[in-house]
């Protein structure tokens, strides 16, 4: 029997101007992880950087599109080309500011609620049936625009919040790889 392929989407913008922003937090969950198992660097592809490697019975797939939010399907579909996997194997991190900061929420599918990147990802994999962690970066303070807070930077005082929201995210998405959706539910939501 085949290697099963899974991937974990963290979902954000490249460049340095977007770095640490609230909108780039499924990137940072993706850097948590690829330091706690001591894989290789990112290697950059057309519209994406990876890292792979063995985890349990099969071959977990790091995924941060390059693209940009607005298009982060059509980089997880570059690598479904090179990597059979369903649309459930392919869990997406991803921020959300309707959630206050520090709070997950994961589910097995749904709509997009609005954010961008998961519009893309919807339309791209011609599915809503792909799981999904959202990661609260909220809430939008008073007097403040929904885009400008999401591309803007944490405070100093947010910091120690967001260190722990990125490690419990990091367990959660573990959770989801060893012992499913359901479980990693019950513990992390």
């Amino acid at each position: 029997m085949a290697s099963k392929h899974r991937a974990l989407v963290g979902l954000g913008n490249p460049g340095s101007r977007y770095q640490d922003t609230r909108h780039n937090v499924g990137f940072m969950v993706l850097e948590v992880l690829r330091k706690r198992w001591g894989w290789a660097a990112w290697k950059s592809k057309s519209n994406l950087e990876t890292v792979s490697g063995r985890k349990g019975e099969g071959t977990v797939h790091l995924v941060k599109p390059m693209t940009f939010m607005n298009l982060s399907g059509q980089a997880v579909n570059a690598v479904r080309r090179q990597s059979p996997m369903e649309p459930p194997d392919i869990l997406c991190i991803v921020d959300d500011y309707a959630l206050d900061l520090g709070r997950l929420r994961l589910r097995e599918s749904g709509s997009a609620g609005g954010h961008n990147g998961l519009k893309s990802l919807i339309a791209d994999l011609g599915s809503q049936q792909f799981p999904r962690l959202r990661l609260g970066v909220g809430p939008v303070p008073a007097g403040w625009d929904s885009v400008d807070f999401v591309l803007g930077r944490f405070t100093n005082e947010e910091r120690k919040a967001l260190e722990d929201m990125l490690e419990r995210a990091a367990d959660c998405a573990e959770c989801w790889l060893e012992h499913g959706p359901q479980k990693a539910m019950n513990q992390y939501n």
